[in-house]
Formats: structure tokens, sequence, C-alpha cells
């Protein structure tokens, strides 16, 4: 029996996301440490921190007026289906594993030329100065494998850890998956899609709220819906 491979990826909703940096935080405190361990933490709590971040979580003000809303983007590596990184890699030490499309990087081949930099449009690579290699995303494959783990655990660190379950983990190869099938009920999108790289991480936008009917009524005192009453601040006087 010929088992397909499976397509492994996260889906980011980015209406729940509050931009708490949770899932940088985690994904650090897991991947700076253990058999692992390949992001470098130099004098944490010293007075010139420096390292490596798998995890980014960007804020942005979209739209404008009653239209407008915060909106907290994290990024990470998007473990693209045609990843140019490895394409352009002049020793194979960027690599795609076959069983699950997780885009990795072998140290000991990588020579530190950020080719693969420079060919990501998506920024998703960062270069360890001290060890002179490229550091990436690596989806935590040492958690979502770990059999000491119960099945549950065995996510990213960054899903796992995510207060407002904004963060989704799953297998996108399975059209009827709980990942595909949220992201096909929500319209996650590529980011992107113009590169042709069909990155396996997908964004699922924001709803728009409708301020009209989510507007509360007036309040018997006659205070504006949805404001507190006038009596509610001591410095207001009738």
């Amino acid at each position: 029996m010929t088992v397909e491979p499976r397509r492994l990826g996260l889906a980011i909703d980015l209406d729940t996301c509050v931009g708490c940096h949770a899932c940088a935080t985690h994904c650090k405190e897991w991947n700076a440490g253990g058999p692992a361990g390949p992001l470098t933490d130099h004098d944490a709590y010293g007075a010139a921190p420096d390292g490596v971040w798998f995890n980014r979580v960007f804020t942005y003000e979209a739209g404008v007026a009653a239209d407008g809303r915060t909106v907290h983007f994290p990024k990470n590596c998007l473990h693209c289906v045609e990843p140019q990184c490895v394409d352009v890699c002049p020793t194979g030490a960027s690599y795609q594993r076959v069983e699950d499309g997780i885009v990795l990087v072998d140290p000991d081949l990588c020579i530190g030329c950020k080719l693969c930099s420079w060919a990501c449009p998506y920024g998703a690579r960062e270069y360890d100065e001290t060890d002179g290699v490229m550091k990436k995303c690596t989806l935590c494959v040492d958690r979502i494998y770990n059999r000491a783990f119960d099945p549950a655990d065995r996510i990213p660190a960054c899903v796992a850890t995510c207060p407002a379950k904004a963060r989704h983990f799953g297998d996108f190869a399975d059209p009827n998956s709980a990942i595909s099938r949220l992201v096909a009920a929500r319209g996650g999108f590529d980011l992107m899609p113009e590169t042709g790289f069909r990155p396996t991480t997908k964004y699922l936008p924001p709803r728009r709220a409708d301020r009209a009917a989510a507007a509360a009524p007036a309040r018997p005192d006659g205070d504006a819906g949805g404001l507190p009453p006038r009596w509610a601040d001591p410095g207001v006087t009738r």
C-alpha cells in the first residue's frame, strides 16, 4: 500500500491574533535548547543580547476611519511547495523533505552564501553571524514526531502556546483534514501568490465587522450606545 506524502503547514488567523508575541517567545524558548537547538541566543540577559528568531510578529494599521483596524501579522518560514530557496542553494544544504514537505537547512552543508535568503520573497530566513550559516523555522520537526509527547502535544511550539488559538497546524494534502476545511471555510489565502512558490502556510483574513449592526442601543439615560454612561466617569458632571 502506497502512503501519500503529507504536506504539513500552518493556518494563521489574522482575525484573532492579538499580537502578544507568545508564538515568537515559545518558538525561541523551544528552539534555543534541547537536542535540536538550532537557534543561537547570545548574552540573553546582558547589555547586548543577540541571536536568531524563527517567528516574528508585525503590526499594521489597515483601513481608514470607521473601517480601520489594527492587524497583527505573524510570519515564519512558509514551507513552500515550490521552494526557491532550495533551488538556488549551491550545496544542497537547503532541502525539502519528501514525506511531509517541510523545508530544512543542513548546517553541515551550509556555507553561509545567503543565496537562499535573497531568493526568499518572504524574508523568512535569518543568517547566524556567529555560526556562519543560514537558519529558519523547522516547523518544530523535533516536536511533531516526538513519540514521548502525547499525540495532542505533537504540534509546533508556536501553535501550542497561542492564547488566542490563532495558529492551526495540520496536513494540507488531506482535503478533509481540519486545517484544510478551516482554510476553505474562511477563504484562506497565500502570501504573494504571484511568485508561484505555493506557500503551505495560509492566512485567514480578518472578518469585516458590521459596525452598524454591532452598535449597542441607546442607553435609557440618553448616553450613546456602546459608550460608558456619563455617570461612570467621575470627571463628568450633569
